[in-house]
């Protein structure tokens, strides 16, 4: 599903965020993405997201050649990869079920169709009695449910989540990494960005660690006091 393959990134200003990075993520995968901050870890999301390209080296999402991908074809990648902020990026001045069709809309869908997408994807979040609601009102917790929900409308085969959980208390954070689990249950290719060693020990998936812009650990966790 995922492959880089001696990827670095060179912004102009010779900063560099990436330096000769290679690991591959299978299909259905679910993999977290740790580091220090400025480790290069939202730099790799956005190489994903075609965001930003590639100095050198190769990056392929489910078989698609980024580096050879033209302008063009870049809106099709995108809606084929959702993605999680941390912040949520909602917008205020529309209701829960408006945040969530936004993607449909702008992929041209028809009415009938965004309907029955939104509110399974609200379903899917818990969240399908707040359809109406502004998300301004609604919890942390809950506006981050929206933006998973705004994430999976268009049923992507691959979830990028960017400190999804950076804002939220313990048991919050619990439950939004129980979503990503159901969703990778049903197949999706998952990969969560996160400073939270501890939620991360506690679900025990593999774990990508970079450090200025490497990559200094695939694997799983140990134990802390073997580290």
């Amino acid at each position: 599903m995922i492959n880089f393959s001696n990827v670095s990134k060179r912004y102009e200003s010779g900063y560099q965020a990436l330096a000769n990075l290679s690991f591959d993520i299978d299909e259905g995968e679910m993999v977290f993405l740790t580091g220090h901050s400025g480790a290069g870890k939202s730099t790799l999301m956005k190489l994903i997201m075609l965001m930003e390209r590639a100095t050198t080296g190769q990056v392929i999402i489910a078989g698609r050649n980024l580096n050879r991908m033209r302008r063009g074809q870049i809106p099709s990648h995108r809606r084929q990869v959702g993605v999680v902020f941390q912040n949520h990026q909602l917008l205020f001045d529309r209701n829960v079920f408006e945040n969530v069709a936004l993607p449909l809309h702008i992929a041209g869908h028809q009415s009938r169709e965004v309907g029955r997408r939104v509110r399974a994807a609200l379903d899917k979040v818990g969240l399908l009695d707040k359809e109406k609601l502004n998300p301004i009102t609604l919890s942390g917790g809950e506006q981050q449910r929206v933006g998973i929900a705004r994430a999976v409308v268009n049923k992507p085969s691959l979830l990028l989540a960017d400190e999804p959980t950076g804002n939220l208390d313990p048991e919050l954070s619990a439950e939004i990494m129980n979503l990503f689990r159901q969703f990778n249950h049903f197949g999706v290719t998952v990969m969560i960005a996160s400073h939270d060693i501890a939620l991360i020990e506690r679900l025990n998936y593999r774990v990508l660690t970079l450090d200025k812009g490497q990559l200094i650990h695939d694997g799983l966790l140990a134990p802390r006091g073997e580290r």
